[in-house]
């Protein structure tokens, strides 16, 4: 398998590739791109860690080097969040970097599995899926917003509240990712019952997370070490599912069967062609109900703004 990680050199980039140093398989090989011209050194640092995976990197303004023969593309370029933005104040500068990072993946490898961090997510995946269709490579399969890092911060969180081991704790998160568009599932998880002010609290949390994070790095960044550990494994379960590994399912944001809008967060059963199954994510309790159908006005306005980038 051959991963490239697109924005390299920035706080995500080189958290997410550390970890992919330390945890693809044996034999791997990952390519780190950024325009920044440190990204061979990034790569060269990495290169010093002693595990079974090579890895090269790229500077400058083509990343071809980097996407051709890649099996997954995991892209993290653009701009962080800083404090009083929220993700959708970081669209005009990303809007460009997703629309020209996609056209050069339509030509250089139209069939990797492509997950995209870059926020808005909400909109940048309709974009990168719009420019690859009109470059007439698009496949559904292949395309995802990873939104791993409002299920890790579920995990966290309800783990805490509960006093319970994070790895014990599933939680279910759909929608979108941002704001009241991300919706956790706190009724379906296991094992754990939740009072009525304990949701109403928790709920919000998992939404402005970030927020959380943007304000106590006051001015320094948004969330970038927690991001890369969610690229991780969700890039992770992907090469696992793409090399045969079966059973294997995660939530994602995907272009599935438009009930509630064009893409939508849920499970998705992950195979050897990338999305196998999209999941349905079960019976929602009247809280999450509600929650649903008061976002769905702001998702598909997210999806619509990214739709209009993308055929400009």
């Amino acid at each position: 398998m051959k991963v490239a990680v697109i924005g390299a050199a920035g706080g995500i980039g080189q958290a997410l590739a550390l970890l992919l140093k330390n945890g693809l398989p044996a034999g791997s090989d990952l390519a780190l791109y950024d325009i920044a011209p440190v990204t061979p050194g990034v790569a060269a640092d990495l290169s010093h860690i002693p595990t079974p995976v090579s890895i090269k990197g790229y500077g400058g303004v083509d990343p071809t080097p980097a996407l051709e023969g890649a099996d997954v593309v995991l892209i993290s370029a653009g701009v962080a969040r800083k404090p009083g933005m929220d993700r959708s104040d970081l669209f005009n500068v990303n809007a460009g970097i997703i629309k020209s990072l996609a056209e050069k993946i339509a030509v250089v490898c139209p069939k990797a599995c492509v997950g995209i961090i870059t926020n808005p997510v909400n909109t940048t995946v309709a974009i990168a899926a719009d420019v690859l269709k009109k470059a007439g490579v698009y496949d559904k399969r292949r395309l995802f917003g990873i939104t791993t890092l409002d299920i890790i911060r579920s995990e966290t969180f309800v783990a805490e509240l509960k006093g319970k081991k994070p790895s014990d704790i599933q939680v279910p998160v759909i929608g979108g990712h941002s704001g009241v568009t991300i919706l956790p599932l706190l009724s379906q998880v296991e094992g754990v019952e939740f009072s009525e002010e304990e949701i109403k609290a928790l709920t919000p949390r998992i939404q402005n997370a970030g927020t959380e994070v943007v304000e106590a790095k006051a001015g320094g960044g948004s969330a970038t070490l927690s991001m890369g550990q969610a690229a991780y494994r969700f890039g992770l379960s992907l090469v696992r599912a793409l090399q045969g590994e079966q059973g294997i399912v995660e939530c994602a944001y995907v272009e599935g069967d438009g009930k509630h809008a064009r893409f939508f967060a849920q499970p998705v059963l992950l195979g050897k062609e990338g999305v196998e199954e999209v999941m349905d994510y079960g019976k929602l309790s009247t809280f999450e109900q509600e929650a649903l159908n008061n976002m769905l006005d702001t998702l598909t306005s997210d999806i619509t703004l990214g739709e209009e980038f993308a055929a400009k």
